[in-house]
């Protein structure tokens, strides 16, 4: 798969394949049950695992576009990439970050499929609404309380839940996880609780102009109980006691505020960050607004921690262009399974490659590793059909002149012929 070229599909890694690696073992190596999860996580403890290092966990979900009626899973999600609902897969990854080496390696991937249920209420929703009539202002006669700390999980979370602590029992032992990071889809009180009760902080993302508040801290009442939500913020008048930092840079200024918050949906306070951008030349201003169940967690950490979120995408990116994730043709439960799992799993492998030649070339990217191992497997098929061997040294110069003809980066030094 590292030297080949064309579309990964079972035909394409059969033609590369050497002795023992016909089409039909490939095709039964994709419709083997294979238990990804123990594979996925023992490669990262056998090559990847610095246990002096600080590890983040990261969830997001990758959509793949398929054409045609048999594939297993198929139905309509939505693609951030075409900001509209495409026919395709949705696989959710769970990944680990490095902190220090600020990469993301996938260490569990699954299929995600909605039921006959979810279905039917997601087109109930497409419906019109029909029109009420306006009801009177204030709280209708006879409504009671709702203890906002019982949550039901919709279906996509409680499939989530069950993915993450799965996992959480695989590595017990071995690694302490305390934060998960999540993209803003999951910046909501439902997904809070649901990594809440995996022992786990929540860090991720709330809407541009999400409703927060203050604590409450005015006199209390004569009568009732004691309001909980004071003023609401407002991102342009926030006081300076909660200013921690002011950047100017290429004519933009960007004010961060850290401060506890409260929500209306959520029962317990934020630990929020705004982050206020103005444009000075026309004034014009935009804000992201962070927030983490970890009150105590400082603010440069959590801006950090949530950037870092960003890397899972490089994994996603590297899966459909280089190891086969918009590639394969399979149809069946199975084999789906099998090709999403290799392709992810291929990112991580291709790490552990390129390592070695990152200490001598930062810049070496999976592209020149792909013309690295095609040009060996040139240079090894053709010096075979020589009547003799010729000189090692004329293998080294042959190997490192085919190995650097579809190199992005150009070789510093001669390598290895092996």
């Amino acid at each position: 798969m590292i030297a080949m070229t064309g579309r990964v599909t079972m035909l394409g890694i059969s033609r590369w394949a050497e002795k023992g690696g016909s089409y039909r073992t490939v095709q039964r190596f994709f419709y083997t049950v294979n238990p990804w999860a123990q594979i996925l996580w023992a490669f990262f403890c056998g090559h990847l695992l610095d246990c002096q290092d600080t590890y983040l966990l990261a969830g997001d979900e990758c959509v793949v576009t398929k054409a045609g009626k048999q594939t297993h899973g198929l139905d309509y999600f939505f693609s951030s990439l075409r900001q509209k609902a495409v026919p395709g897969l949705s696989f959710f990854t769970l990944a680990l970050i490095s902190t220090r080496q600020r990469r993301s390696y996938p260490v569990c991937v699954e299929q995600m499929i909605r039921t006959e249920e979810e279905k039917a209420v997601s087109q109930a929703k497409k419906k019109a609404k029909p029109a009420h009539p306006k009801r009177k202002p204030g709280r209708p006669k006879g409504s009671r309380n709702k203890n906002k700390a019982e949550v039901v999980l919709n279906p996509e979370l409680q499939r989530i839940q069950k993915m993450l602590r799965s996992f959480l029992n695989t590595i017990r032992g071995t690694i302490h996880l305390t934060y998960l990071v999540l993209d803003g889809h999951f910046g909501n009180h439902p997904a809070f609780h649901m990594v809440r009760q995996c022992q786990l902080h929540l860090i991720s993302k709330l809407r541009y102009d999400a409703a927060l508040h203050f604590p409450y801290s005015g006199p209390s009442p004569r009568r009732g109980p004691t309001p909980r939500l004071g003023e609401q913020v407002d991102v342009h008048s926030i006081p300076e006691a909660y200013l921690k930092e002011t950047k100017v840079e290429d004519g933009f200024e960007t004010r961060t505020y850290q401060m506890q918050l409260l929500h209306k949906d959520f029962p317990d306070p934020l630990n929020v960050v705004i982050l206020l951008r103005t444009n000075l030349a026309t004034q014009s201003w935009a804000n992201v607004i962070l927030f983490s169940s970890d009150l105590e967690l400082p603010y440069e950490k959590l801006i950090d921690f949530y950037s870092l979120r960003f890397q899972i995408e490089f994994n996603f990116r590297d899966a459909k262009q280089f190891w086969g994730l918009e590639d394969f043709m399979n149809v069946t439960p199975t084999a789906v399974t099998n090709a999403a799992n290799l392709s992810l799993f291929m990112t991580d492998v291709s790490q552990v490659l390129m390592c070695q030649y990152r200490q001598d070339d930062p810049n070496f990217s999976v592209l020149d590793l792909n013309a690295y191992y095609r040009g060996y497997r040139y240079v090894t098929e053709t010096i075979q059909m020589l009547p003799q061997k010729p000189d090692i040294n004329l293998v080294s110069q042959l190997f490192h002149k085919v190995a650097a003809l579809g190199r992005i980066h150009p070789a510093k030094t001669p390598v290895s012929s092996g």
